[in-house]
């Protein structure tokens, strides 16, 4: 149940970002299935965090248009990824790593075989043709996200 509520979160934040300036319409950069497309941190405190973070790596933060309680990470001009107020407590699952993946029905059809859940709304597509995102707990319950640059299909009627 807590991947469950993580996801939600994760997606919510995830898509609020995504329609903060126009000029980040259409897909993230292509990085090649199987790498690394997009990252979350959470945190209990987002000043500390921000500078922490820019001191560390050179990082910069943007707004992201309706929440006060998420940045968008931002390295070399890219956007990379987010940092996010945690809903409580840090544990060690908060923060989700999100792979590119080619085939998100068929990847999320996989995870399910080999013994992982996707929580209930997952997978769903992102806003401005950005692609589709999807959440899966692997066996012992840990989310990873999974990005696909294209859209999912319309749904049959």
């Amino acid at each position: 149940m807590r991947a469950v509520r993580i996801a939600v979160v994760i997606a919510l934040v995830l898509t609020s970002g995504l329609y903060a300036a126009p000029e980040n319409k259409g897909p993230k950069p292509d990085v090649g299935d199987g790498r690394v497309a997009w990252f979350d941190i959470t945190t209990t405190d987002l000043a500390q965090s921000r500078a922490f973070y820019e001191k560390l790596f050179g990082w910069q933060f943007t707004s992201l248009k309706g929440t006060d309680r998420a940045l968008e990470i931002v390295s070399a001009d890219k956007p990379i990824g987010t940092l996010r107020v945690a809903d409580g407590k840090i544990s060690p699952f908060d923060g989700v790593v999100y792979i590119q993946v080619s085939d998100l029905p068929g990847k999320c059809a996989k995870a399910k075989e080999l013994g992982g859940m996707i929580p209930p709304g997952f997978p769903f597509n992102l806003g401005d043709d950005k692609g589709a995102i999807a959440i899966v707990a692997d066996p012992s319950g840990h989310p990873i996200g999974m990005y696909s640059r294209t859209p999912l299909p319309p749904a049959a009627k």
